[in-house]
């Protein structure tokens, strides 16, 4: 089968842009041909699929950034001019995937969260007037909604509300949907009587992972990490969500000059830079700018020259960690925790709401647990303890790896995608 998927950014470290890459792989291992429309990559093409750009689609041009602060962030008091535009714009950008589509004799698409969460209005729009157009078999892999992100997406336009619920997600008969957890296959049929199967995001338990190498030797000394240090690492982007502060509060809370935290995620998705901003502060406030480290400009999701400095990739991070924090008040999954799952490496991790306890945590991992981002002293003395005991820290990561594979691995996936991609 060919497929054809839709993305607006590809080769990121974000979680659609990283799940993508892997459902390319068992996607081509189950025989199929896979092409890639997307807006950009940040990524080599070299992953064996056929990739087209279509600047429109990126979130970063100038259609897509109009679109959102006109709904959004700055609204006129009549929305005509935008609507016009989404329209105009939306048609266009039909027209151009289906004229992709035909050149490539794509079977199915598969919208990477595309037809799910309104970050790019047109793009959502063209989805949806293409597959009514044309009946093309669609697939949406639904990584977030609207309605998880609070105010983010709330507007003052009843007509733009109304493109939004009639667009977000895609609302066709014939049209899969594939979701990341259980309360969003709950929520899809509850308010939109839409049937979903439920997809884990996975790993690759099969390859190494998180290993010091000849490459990622020399990663502490260039971040100024001592190789005696206790390295804890927060691999998120910088969004409030995310709750690095907590990360912050847990370094000066651990009596330990050498336990330092490497954040590693740029804030590139914070609006307007306001929580990165209060973090810097938060950081030289409570005087710990010796042992806490924002790196983003030495990261990558895989390994890069960038101004002819070596750049390390996300399992760099992880073979020179320590232990991982992870404290998000709320995720769609749990890239993060599984990434550190398979590095063999030990996780701290707020219970997020709804997600965390049903997928992951009910699984059995041994992991330190804290409530609504609050760290106990029981807490800090259990991290204490464990960061300081390496024998422990192999013990309940071993533990966690073994059960991470039976539950989030690629072959996991290639059961789960069987159910939407027959071999013709």
């Amino acid at each position: 089968m060919r497929i054809g998927i839709i993305i607006g950014r590809i080769g990121d470290i974000d979680g659609v842009s990283l799940e993508t890459i892997k459902w390319i792989h068992i996607l081509r291992k189950m025989g199929h041909e896979v092409y890639v429309l997307t807006g950009v990559s940040s990524r080599r093409i070299s992953d064996g699929y056929k990739c087209t750009f279509l600047p429109q689609l990126s979130f970063a041009s100038p259609e897509c950034e109009w679109e959102q602060k006109r709904a959004f962030y700055y609204p006129d008091e009549e929305p005509d001019e935008l609507l016009e535009h989404l329209h105009h714009t939306s048609d266009v950008i039909a027209i151009q995937i289906f004229k992709w589509i035909m050149k490539n004799k794509i079977d199915t698409i598969l919208p990477e969260n595309s037809s799910a969460l309104p970050c790019h209005l047109s793009m959502g729009m063209g989805i949806k007037k293409l597959v009514e157009h044309t009946g093309i078999q669609v697939v949406c892999h639904d990584h977030d909604f609207h309605w998880e992100r609070g105010d983010r997406y709330k507007t003052p336009h009843k007509v733009i509300e109304k493109i939004i619920q009639e667009t977000f997600p895609l609302q066709i008969p014939h049209a899969k949907h594939a979701v990341i957890n259980s309360y969003s296959q709950e929520y899809l049929q509850k308010n939109f009587n839409i049937d979903s199967i439920v997809v884990p995001n996975v790993m690759n338990f099969n390859e190494e992972y998180g290993k010091i190498d000849d490459y990622n030797k020399d990663f502490r000394k260039s971040f100024g990490f001592d190789e005696d240090d206790i390295l804890l690492v927060q691999v998120t982007r910088i969004v409030k969500r995310k709750g690095i502060e907590t990360a912050i509060e847990l370094i000066e809370k651990i009596d330990d000059k050498k336990v330092k935290l490497l954040v590693t995620g740029t804030y590139a998705d914070d609006d307007r830079f306001g929580y990165y901003k209060k973090l810097v502060r938060l950081v030289k406030k409570k005087n710990l700018e010796g042992r806490i480290i924002f790196g983003h400009k030495l990261l990558h999701s895989h390994r890069i020259t960038r101004n002819g400095e070596k750049v390390y990739s996300l399992s760099d991070v992880y073979a020179n960690a320590t232990a991982s924090t992870y404290f998000s008040s709320y995720e769609g999954f749990g890239n993060a925790f599984v990434e550190c799952v398979l590095a063999r490496k030990p996780i701290f991790v707020n219970n997020y709401r709804p997600v965390y306890w049903p997928e992951i945590g009910s699984k059995g991992f041994k992991t330190v647990m804290i409530e609504d981002n609050k760290l106990t002293d029981k807490a800090v003395q259990e991290i204490d303890k464990i960061i300081h005991d390496p024998k422990l820290c192999k013990k309940y990561a071993e533990y966690n790896f073994e059960l991470g594979k039976l539950h989030f691995s690629y072959e996991v996936l290639a059961e789960k995608l069987s159910y939407f991609f027959h071999l013709r």
